[in-house]
């Protein structure tokens, strides 16, 4: 593991993990890519350390820790104020431990062929009259998507109605 990352290091490794485990914000709270905008949002709202040196390689893996644990919390529906909460005064270890955990429970998450059982939180984006898209997790999908799905299934012959997302 790296020790020191770039603003643009640390965003796109933050990105890959999240990419990597299925972690995203849930209900469209926060932008699907983490970018170093971004970063530098949540650093003058205190979620992230300030960076020990100048912006160009100053970030630690400790800011990488944090930046998973508010990407693990947003796509639990957890509000940025709430988020604080968590994790304000974590060690490098806490953090590192907490995304570990996370990360072990995404690996042995249910066969997605697994029938549905009324525990999952699921998400539920009608695409058509008569046609429903279910997410086990509850994951948030893009607007731009379902327009484009909606219109490939309206050249199909599929009735497409209302585009808005219930869980």
């Amino acid at each position: 593991m790296k020790s020191e990352y770039t603003l643009e290091e640390l965003s796109s490794n933050v990105q890959a993990w999240c990419d990597d485990h299925r972690v995203a914000p849930a209900n469209g709270q926060a932008a699907e890519q983490m970018s170093e905008r971004t970063i530098r949002y949540y650093r003058t709202l205190g979620l992230l350390d300030a960076a020990p040196g100048t912006y160009l390689r100053s970030f630690t893996e400790k800011h990488r820790l944090q930046l998973l644990a508010i990407r693990i919390y947003q796509a639990q529906g957890i509000p940025l104020r709430r988020i604080h909460e968590h994790l304000y005064g974590k060690s490098e270890a806490e953090l590192r431990k907490f995304v570990a955990e996370v990360a072990l429970h995404l690996s042995k998450a249910a066969d997605p062929m697994a029938p549905l059982t009324p525990s999952e939180h699921w998400g539920v984006v009608p695409l058509a009259t008569d046609l429903l898209l279910i997410s086990r997790q509850g994951r948030p999908l893009p607007q731009a998507l379902v327009l484009q799905l909606q219109t490939v299934l309206a050249d199909a012959g599929w009735p497409c109605g209302s585009t808005t997302k219930t869980d």
